[in-house]
């Protein structure tokens, strides 16, 4: 409720602690798998037993949904970037940083936590489970470590907030917007002085409080379902904002702009993008595909796959209630909205026009790069 500055305010310090907890982990991870810490010298032992890989391409097919549901949010680039103060050099240097700290943080983590625990390790959390044990906990107890595991548990708190607190800045951003383009009902669109979508706010925090079912006797069972859907409903979106950037782009081509005044390019378009596409047209198929082997399991089934019809039905259903066309490229509205190009400084203190993308990051030293994707 206290507008886009607070917010970013909250999210640096957040992700600060989040970072620092992270990167401190990685060096202990190291000292554990040596056998410098803990009971055992660990090294790459659970990859050979039980393996790296849990019932194989089944298995693999199962974590697609959960991967989806982490990288769920790195498209917020394109929603923050409404009430970005200049959005057009502020929204390059998001998105580079996202590709390393995904790369660094995420993919780091995985890494680690695979090398510290066995897929098959019973603390894990499995289908009728009431609690969740975090792997980075667990891997931190097994090593003799419980003030460390304790600490990660509070780091985990702070990661659920920051969770939180950007899933609902996005989702009441998100349904303003609709609400202003006669998408959603007009009493979302209503804000306060500072711009906040206050109405918004509140129905996706009553929205949310369906995360409360996990707390239920089959929490295991909920939790896995929870994540099926946000998993899918992220390979739905992803794949929507690859068909909009095609669309985009031909919308250019066909008004004779050139895509070289865009102050972002995504990289490798089209087969960047086409690739995009199909990767997720395919994963929102086969990651629920392990519902048809024997037996059939018809929960399965409906859980991985129910939100096709869900959003084929609005889709369809929005085009034929407001009678809407099909709109050719050349009649594109690709300008309004769009803000005009004004000149800033760079970091050298040289003017550059803000449509194009400063050298100051190449002049950068690496200490400076690394502060930029570590902390913004």
């Amino acid at each position: 409720m206290a507008g886009i500055l607070a917010y970013g305010e909250i999210e640096f310090w957040l992700s600060l602690i989040k970072v620092v907890a992270i990167v401190i982990f990685f060096i202990v991870a190291i000292f554990i798998s040596a056998g410098v810490i803990g009971p055992q010298k660990i090294g790459f032992k659970y990859w050979h037993d039980p393996g790296a890989f849990a019932d194989s391409i089944n298995g693999v097919a199962n974590t697609f949904v959960i991967a989806g549901t982490l990288y769920a949010g790195t498209e917020m680039v394109g929603i923050t970037a409404g009430e970005a103060g200049n959005p057009r050099r502020a929204v390059p240097r998001a998105i580079r940083q996202v590709f390393w700290r995904i790369l660094i943080f995420y993919v780091g983590m995985m890494f680690f936590i695979g090398i510290l625990l066995p897929w098959n390790d019973p603390d894990l959390i499995g289908k009728g489970s009431k609690t969740a044990a975090s792997p980075l906990t667990i891997a931190l107890s097994h090593a003799g470590i419980a003030a460390g595991a304790s600490l990660i548990n509070a780091v985990i708190v702070i990661a659920v907030i920051s969770a939180g607190n950007s899933s609902l800045y996005v989702a009441s951003r998100t349904m303003l917007y609709m609400a202003r383009n006669g998408k959603a009902p007009q009493i979302l669109s209503k804000v306060n002085k500072a711009g906040v979508p206050w109405v918004a706010l509140i129905f996706s925090n009553i929205v949310a409080c369906i995360a409360f079912l996990s707390v239920s006797d089959s929490a295991g069972t909920v939790y896995e379902a929870l994540i099926t859907l946000s998993g899918v409903a992220t390979f739905i979106v992803w794949g929507t904002i690859a068909v909009v950037h095609v669309r985009f782009r031909q919308g250019l081509r066909a008004q004779g702009q050139s895509s070289e005044d865009l102050p972002f390019k995504a990289l490798w378009y089209p087969y960047g993008t086409y690739f995009a596409l199909a990767t997720n047209v395919f994963l929102v198929f086969f990651q629920g595909y392990t519902a048809f082997l024997n037996p059939f399991s018809s929960t399965d089934f409906v859980i991985n796959y129910i939100l096709l019809p869900v959003f084929l039905i609005l889709l369809l259903g929005y085009k034929l209630w407001k009678k809407t066309k099909w709109v050719k490229s050349s009649e594109m509205d690709i300008w309004t909205g769009r803000r005009e190009v004004v000149h800033t400084e760079d970091a050298t203190g040289g003017q550059f026009p803000s449509g194009k993308i400063s050298t100051s990051w190449r002049k950068r030293g690496v200490a400076k790069k690394i502060k930029d994707v570590v902390v913004g």
